[in-house]
This record gives structure tokens, C-alpha cells and sequence, in this order.
């Protein structure tokens, strides 16, 4: 057995698109046996369409791959016979499609009680939503995070990547984390739910708290922060630098830094609520200093005077900054098609029992035989199978 902490687990994938696949690929970095299950045909997940993309790549690394019709009563035997021996099962149907498969957590914890059954939906398993079909941009939209973010002038603005499914994904594998722990005390397993759009509004935090408790609506502010002044995107000499302010102390030493000191006495700028309230001046003030030196001297000038201050990057600077390569982000990987290729790796370190990027994603069926027969499936009753066209 490896000596990876997950080695020990065994998660049967449903799972499609990115929600799910980001779930279980917690769990095959740190050494848990996932088997892929899709389709014969190899349909019904659209990034599928193209097994060689960087994006399918990242998404499907460190799996086996079998092929099962689980529109059949013989696909779904053979799902329970996996299950028996499973500890996990991600899926991300709609809620209504496991059921009516017969592979819902009732249907397969008969099977195997200790079984920890995960599932990822878009609006969540019940209510006036919960049978609508939903992506990420439409739980951008609905968790408030489309209204927050860009320029007030110019309408609602998509993020640049996926929150929402990103969110779910490590929620639900958080989830099922903790559900594995509660079952080593009560020797039980028990269903884990989540869905695109609670994950969302989860991840509004303080601007969500704004209304809940506060009740008033946040605004859309740009890239300037809702509540710290100053913080945010600033003009340099050529080009464009963040920095962020907390507190009386830090603000005052950006003043200093940025050889404005009068600004600290200014008394449109004496207190944080001051400085929010006055942010247009403030930050034209600011502005007014930065402009006369490079981006990257005020990173340096900032930094040194304790302001936390950074570059905005396009992801080919990123990738070579040397810090992002001390990180160790960017893994190496041996695809048997693609020769060797980088992948994103995980933020998370193990100071013992590091991730580890073991396998490419896996041919369509490509370990169906293998994981049949470790099953206890006979040759001839796989040919049977395949015959069938179950597998």
C-alpha cells in the first residue's frame, strides 16, 4: 500500500464537468484509488470532448478509468457490486436522475452502510430550483457576486474563472472529509450535499454579513476594496500596482512612503470612516505620488516600508515570478500522449505525506478489465458485459 494519507480510500467518480471533478481530485493527489465511471460511449460530460485539453488534463489527473451504462439494471448491479468495497461516491447529476437510476444514497448505502455519498448539485436536492439544469455563470449571477463586482456605470460583470463550481468542489470534498473522520467513531457512513449556489453566497463572507446584519446593500466599487481606503489598482509610470491599507499606522506609512506625509493630517483622512467616505479624493491623492515612479519600484518602496503592495500579472509573468516557482504550484506530468506537461498542483502541503501527480487522466475504459476483476468479475462474465454493452 502507499504510504500517501489517502491511500487507504476508494471513491467511485460520477462526477462531471468542474464542480465534481475538483472534489475528487483532493483525493486522488493525496494517494486515494478513484475510478473514473463514465459513459461507453463516452458522452454526457462536455469536457470530455477533448481528453487532451489542458483544462480536461488538470481536471482528470491521478484516476482510473472504467466505462458502465448506468441506464441499464446490469450497469447498476455492477456499480453495487463496486459500492461494496467503495468508501466514497461523488456524483453531480440533478437531483432528480440518481433516483430514477435507482443509484441514489438509500439505494446504494443498503449496499455498503458505511458508505459516504457525495453530491454536488446547482441549486441544492429540494425547492422550486432544484430540477433546473445550472452552471457557474448562473450561480454568479444568483449568489450576488455578478451585482458586486465591476464598475457601477457599467452593469454586472462576470468573474474571470469558475467561483462557483471551484467553491462547491472543495466544499463537497471538505464535506466528505469530514464525514470519513465521524465515520471512524461511528462506524457510519451519510449523505454530503452541496450546490453551486450556497457555495457561492458562502463565499461573499463580509459583503454577504452587510446585509444580513448590517442591512445595507453593498455596491458594486471596482477595484477599489468596499470598506478600506486606500486599497486597491493604482496608476504607476507605466502601468498598474495594488496595494492595500490596514489601520491608522499603515495608512501613515504609505503617506510616508509615497512622500506625502500632510496627507495623514489631512482631515478628510484622519479616521478609516473618513477615508471611505472622502474615497475619491483620497484616492486621487494617492494617485497623485504614484504616477512618477515604475510599478515594480513601487512594489519594492512599498514593501520595504511595510505596505503591502504587489504586481498585477498576466499569467505568463505569474508563472516565473520566483516566488510563484517556490510555491511549487506548477507540477510536472508524464502523459502518455502529450509527452511531458505541467499541471496546477495543490496549494495544500503535507510536511510527511506531500500530494503527488502520479497518472495522467485515463483512456475512455482503460482500466474497466482491471477493476472488474479486482471485483471479483470472471473474464467471461466481463465479456458478457461487454457483449452487452453494459461496459
Amino acid at each position: 500500500m502507499s504510504d500517501l494519507p489517502l491511500s487507504h480510500i476508494r471513491v467511485l467518480d460520477l462526477s462531471r464537468v468542474r464542480a465534481g471533478p475538483t472534489c475528487v481530485k483532493f483525493f486522488g493527489d493525496f494517494g486515494a484509488d478513484v475510478i473514473k465511471i463514465e459513459r461507453p460511449d463516452g458522452g454526457g460530460d462536455p469536457m470530455g470532448d477533448n481528453r487532451y485539453s489542458s483544462d480536461y488534463v488538470n481536471a482528470q489527473r491521478n484516476k482510473r478509468g472504467i466505462t458502465l451504462d448506468l441506464k441499464r439494471p446490469e450497469g447498476v448491479n455492477v456499480l453495487k457490486n463496486l459500492v461494496l468495497t467503495a468508501d466514497v461516491v461523488v456524483e453531480n447529476f440533478r437531483p432528480d436522475v440518481k433516483h430514477r437510476l435507482g443509484i441514489d444514497y438509500k439505494s446504494l448505502s443498503s449496499v455498503n452502510p458505511r458508505l459516504v455519498y457525495t453530491s454536488i448539485s446547482a441549486f441544492g436536492q429540494t425547492g422550486p430550483y432544484s430540477r433546473r439544469p445550472g452552471f457557474d455563470l448562473i450561480a454568479q449571477g444568483m449568489g450576488g457576486l455578478m451585482w458586486l463586482t465591476g464598475y457601477p456605470e457599467k452593469g454586472p460583470l462576470r468573474v474571470g474563472i469558475s467561483p462557483a463550481d471551484l467553491a462547491a468542489g472543495m466544499f463537497a470534498a471538505m464535506g466528505t472529509m469530514i464525514a470519513l473522520l465521524e465515520r471512524e467513531r461511528s462506524g457510519k457512513g451519510q449523505w454530503v450535499q452541496t450546490n453551486l449556489l450556497s457555495s457561492q453566497i458562502m463565499m461573499l463572507d463580509y459583503q454577504a454579513m452587510t446585509w444580513l446584519m448590517d442591512k445595507r446593500l453593498p455596491q458594486q466599487r471596482g477595484n477599489d476594496h468596499p470598506q478600506i481606503v486606500p486599497t486597491g489598482v493604482y496608476h504607476a509610470k507605466d502601468g498598474y500596482f495594488t496595494l492595500s491599507t490596514v489601520g491608522n499606522d499603515s495608512f501613515l506609512r504609505l503617506c510616508k512612503a509615497v512622500g506625502a506625509p500632510e496627507l495623514g493630517t489631512d482631515p478628510r483622512f484622519l479616521t478609516a470612516s473618513l477615508r471611505e467616505q472622502n474615497r475619491d479624493a483620497m484616492n486621487a491623492a494617492i494617485e497623485a505620488a504614484t504616477t512618477k515612479k515604475t510599478a515594480a519600484e513601487w512594489v519594492e518602496i512599498l514593501n520595504a516600508a511595510g505596505v503591502p503592495a504587489g504586481p498585477i500579472y498576466k499569467l505568463d509573468q505569474m508563472f516565473a515570478d520566483p516566488q510563484v516557482k517556490e510555491t511549487r504550484i506548477a507540477q510536472p506530468l508524464e502523459h502518455p500522449k502529450l509527452g511531458k506537461i505541467e499541471i496546477l498542483g495543490q496549494p495544500i502541503g503535507l510536511s510527511r505525506t506531500p500530494a503527488q501527480f502520479r497518472k495522467a487522466p485515463p483512456e475512455l475504459g482503460e482500466h474497466t478489465d482491471e477493476v472488474l476483476a479486482e471485483a471479483g468479475f470472471s473474464g467471461e462474465e466481463i465479456s458478457k458485459l461487454r457483449r452487452q454493452g453494459v461496459v
